[in-house]
């Protein structure tokens, strides 16, 4: 695939930059040498590589899924400006 100046005007404007006339013709060079390098990539055999989500191929620890309250109420109250019990106290907001 070859780009031409009006392409590159074209992407440049959908990008929302601005492109001087003169830099059209470079950009358009650069924009065409990395497609050909995309085209290289696109011939390479992948047939046998099986796809992956990151360089190393990890699995996450695994945890029982339980509700637990965290038994950490008095660490979570320590800076409560108003407390009543092992809640939080607000105002009331509801008449």
């Amino acid at each position: 695939m070859s780009l031409d100046a009006a392409t590159v005007r074209r992407i440049a404007s959908l990008a929302r930059i601005a492109v001087a006339e003169e830099e059209l013709p470079r950009l358009a060079g650069e924009l065409n040498s990395i497609l050909g390098w995309i085209e290289q990539l696109n011939e390479v055999n992948v047939d046998a590589v099986a796809p992956m989500t990151g360089a190393v191929a990890l699995a996450l620890p695994m945890r029982e899924d339980r509700v637990t309250d965290g038994a950490q109420a008095e660490a979570i109250l320590a800076n409560a400006p108003d407390r009543a019990g092992e809640y939080f106290a607000v105002p009331k907001v509801v008449e």
